[in-house]
């Protein structure tokens, strides 16, 4: 008797045939794309923190404009993950596009070990703080070739967030009990292979950029970036592969608006299921289509599904149901969205102005080792190392026994617990860097040279703003992964995780724009002539900066009570997570007493 075959529905085999469960996917499958992430971690990790050191020091720009072309740089890498996940999904598919991601980011990095290594390619050396120092800054064709290929791996990185995980989450099946538990414990897998590999960037890393030369410190960041290719590549054979459909989920909903508009003149029918839909045929069932229910929500976009064609309607002017309830999940989401790009204002000044902080205080670890200010975000990133296996094997399950939820807490909750953190960790660095600056004036060391004479107090002070905000990522960042994972239908879960990487770019992009209105505002009535204006750190007014985030972080946090209170789970989704692992374990209890 042969052996019967189980296949995934909507999934298929590196040659096109369909996937089968005891040979494509699961949880052995995904380490190959964690090992990856891990990787490519270490590439970019050191990038994050360290560059504003590199575009002072190196490249001459003064530190505000550091911040911004940094804060700018991350932006750019988050918002391109739209457009690479609407490639995925429409013609390359999500292997493809990681691979193609990577690739880019490779050539990037490869790029930048270059013009790091010949003089010719940067501006002549000179210190930044040294008044009788002439800098030149980067100019020209070295400046073009900067951007070039500084862009480059933005997009690379940003094109592997956008596809990645949800590759990653292809290899388990909803609708299989264990595999589905094994899922929720990926998203929290991905945050600790970023971190695993964030904390030999930010030590290893950092340690040959500022020791060995920015030269070396690429290269080894380009040789990490090529094993994240061969790793991920490795796993082809595995793999489980979403199929492309031809359409992008992004298109489908624009037209939904376009045809609202263009019906916005028409009567909705009293019964909705007078409303335009299409019939499943098998086929389209078998490859994991899906239909959805109408809601009475955002009842305008109805219109768009009202019939009034004679024959083959143009898409711009009839849609279906399923497509107008899609739109309305977005919508949905849309003020959820909204209220965590603050989180990420904070965490652009931990990545820009922290650094500029730690540079001017003692870094000595011992007598004989002192740690680079740009590798202090190693305290969180080892925190979470720790804590990450020890909330997803014990808190996890034991707030699931307490609350019946899978992910322990909801995913809601678990983003609201990271947001009120950003805004204490925002707090803190407040009350840091007063004191920070009260012990420049009371060493009468205002001006001096930070390279030369560094503050007497600790940069680990600065640990403490670090350690409060990692954790707030571990509750906020991947909450919001599994949040809108679980929240789109079929058609966007490869769009899905671009709503949290696009939060985080509008975050950048935010900060650079509220830098420069704070010096401008604060031009005429501070004698550093803003806030953060200058050079030297120590005459700036960054404290008030930050208390500034603390308020506006604790504002938004009360915006998305009443936002997360009043918001409404999909019909036919998981519903805090839960309601489909309870309905499966309910089965899976049923049978064992039969």
């Amino acid at each position: 008797m042969e052996e019967t075959v189980e296949l995934i529905e909507g999934k298929v085999d590196w040659k096109g045939r369909p996937a089968q469960k005891d040979k494509h996917g699961g949880s052995r499958t995904s380490l190959l794309i964690l090992g990856s992430l891990t990787f490519e971690s270490m590439a970019t990790f050191a990038l994050a923190v360290n560059l504003v050191t590199y575009f002072t020091g190196t490249m001459h720009f003064d530190v505000a404009t550091s911040a911004n072309q940094l804060t700018n740089y991350m932006g750019t890498s988050y918002i391109v993950t739209i457009a690479v996940a609407t490639l995925a999904d429409t013609y390359i598919g999500r292997f493809k596009a990681v691979l193609l991601a990577t690739s880019i980011e490779f050539l990037g990095l490869g790029l930048l070990s270059l013009q790091a290594h010949y003089e010719s390619l940067k501006p002549p050396t000179c210190v930044m703080l040294d008044p009788s120092s002439t800098c030149v800054q980067v100019s020209g064709a070295n400046a073009v070739l900067l951007f070039v290929a500084l862009y480059m791996v933005g997009i690379g990185s940003g094109g592997l967030k956008a596809a990645l995980p949800a590759h990653g989450a292809d290899q388990f099946d909803d609708e299989d009990e264990k595999e589905a538990e094994e899922k929720s414990s990926f998203f929290n897998w991905i945050l600790l292979s970023m971190c695993v590999g964030g904390a030999i960037s930010l030590t290893f890393f950092v340690w040959i950029e500022d020791h060995k030369g920015w030269d070396w410190g690429f290269a080894v960041s380009t040789i990490a970036m090529f094993l994240a290719i061969i790793v991920f590549a490795v796993g082809l054979p595995q793999y489980r592969i979403h199929v492309v459909n031809g359409s992008s989920a992004l298109t489908k909903i624009a037209q939904v608006y376009v045809a609202a508009i263009r019906n916005r003149n028409l009567q909705l029918p009293e019964d909705h299921d007078e409303l335009y839909e299409v019939r499943l045929d098998k086929e389209a069932a078998d490859e994991g289509a899906e239909l959805l229910p109408h809601t009475d929500a955002f009842r305008f976009l109805d219109k768009a599904a009202i019939d009034t064609s004679p024959e083959n309607p143009t898409p711009w002017k009839l849609c279906t149901v399923t497509q107008v309830e899609n739109a309305k999940i977005v919508l949905n989401i849309l003020p959820l969205f909204l209220c965590t790009i603050i989180m990420t204002l904070c965490l652009a000044q931990l990545q820009t102005f922290s650094v500029e902080q730690g540079v001017t205080m003692d870094k000595s670890m011992g007598k004989h080792f002192q740690i680079p200010p740009a590798s202090l975000p190693i305290i969180p990133v080892m925190f979470l190392v720790v804590l990450i296996p020890f909330y997803d094997r014990i808190i996890v399950p034991f707030l699931r026994r307490l609350t019946g939820i899978p992910t322990g807490i909801t995913y809601l909750q678990r983003v609201g617990v990271g947001l009120i953190l950003s805004s204490l960790s925002m707090a803190v660095a407040a009350v840091v860097e007063a004191k920070r600056k009260r012990v420049a004036r009371e060493q009468g060391m205002v001006d001096a040279n930070p390279f030369v004479d560094s503050l007497p107090i600790s940069v680990f002070w600065l640990g403490f703003q670090y350690f409060i905000f990692g954790i707030a990522d571990m509750f906020t960042y991947v909450g919001l992964l599994e949040f809108f994972y679980h929240q789109v239908p079929r058609d966007l879960k490869s769009i899905s995780s671009c709503f949290l990487w696009t939060s985080m770019s509008l975050g950048y992009f935010l900060s650079t724009i509220l830098v420069k209105t704070v010096n401008r505002a604060t031009r005429d009535v501070t004698s550093s002539r803003g806030w953060l204006a200058g050079n030297n750190i120590n005459r700036n007014h960054l404290n008030l900066f930050y208390w500034l985030l603390s308020a506006l972080s604790l504002l938004n946090f009360c915006v998305y009570l009443f936002v997360s209170k009043r918001y409404k789970y999909r019909q036919g989704s998981h519903e805090d997570g839960s309601s489909r692992l309870r309905e499966l374990q309910s089965i899976h209890d049923q049978s064992r007493s039969n």
